[in-house]
């Protein structure tokens, strides 16, 4: 593919920024990048793949998920345009993905390959600083999600969420964007452990729920 047509969401990334329109024509040649298109809910990497590049979302929106041997999964992380994966992998020596990475959307990603990342790295500061700040981010983000789901009990979590969306909806009756499955998926529950939470919650008069809102009623709870 012609990168000249993607040079404008290439720059709108944080790693990309500060790279001059003609000099990532230059560097971006025919062997050293693809762009693959990826429907809704097809995998993008499986688990124990190996990294051979550094993605970047031009389009689109990517989960990383942890699927046991009976087929649950748990959404770990949530990725958007402009966000890069595999870069804390593609210089390490196990460079294998440890979980499974979908495309939640319909979605683009650019795959640059190792030796360009490292010539970016060398070339430019910017790119470089950009690079280690994701993956420092990146790792922070993993490290805080697991340790909150190991930690908190079901109840904490649900109110945990309730809270936070509470707080960017600007409501106690909060509409649910997502399905139940996948909000436990995001909380990392099953949806039978979460839907029977809920109804404990419901006959405790802390919420009311239906298939679009849950109601919070004991406003002591998100406080």
């Amino acid at each position: 593919m012609d990168i000249k047509k993607y040079v404008a969401l290439i720059k709108a990334t944080d790693l990309f920024k500060d790279i001059p329109y003609e000099e990532l024509l230059t560097r971006f040649t025919f062997d050293s990048y693809s762009i693959s298109n990826y429907k809704k809910s097809s995998i993008i990497h499986f688990e124990g793949e190996k990294c051979l590049f550094l993605d970047i979302i031009l389009e689109g929106h990517v989960i990383i998920q942890r699927i046991d041997e009976n087929g649950n999964a748990l959404t770990i992380v949530d990725f958007h345009s402009g966000d890069s994966i595999g870069g804390n992998l593609l210089f390490s020596k196990y460079p294998y993905y440890p979980m499974t990475i979908m495309a939640k959307t319909a979605t683009k990603i650019l795959h640059v390959k190792k030796s360009l990342v490292l010539e970016l790295c060398q070339l430019n500061s910017t790119f470089l600083i950009e690079y280690l700040s994701s993956i420092s981010d990146k790792t922070a983000i993993l490290t805080n999600k697991i340790k909150v789901i190991s930690l908190k009990s079901i109840r904490d979590s649900i109110i945990d969420f309730l809270k936070y969306e509470s707080f960017l909806q600007n409501t106690t009756n909060i509409k649910l964007n997502i399905t139940k499955k996948e909000l436990a998926e995001r909380l990392g529950l099953q949806r039978t452990s979460l839907s029977r939470e809920l109804k404990k919650m419901k006959n405790d008069g802390l919420v009311d729920f239906n298939a679009n809102y849950i109601s919070i009623i004991d406003e002591t709870i998100i406080k």
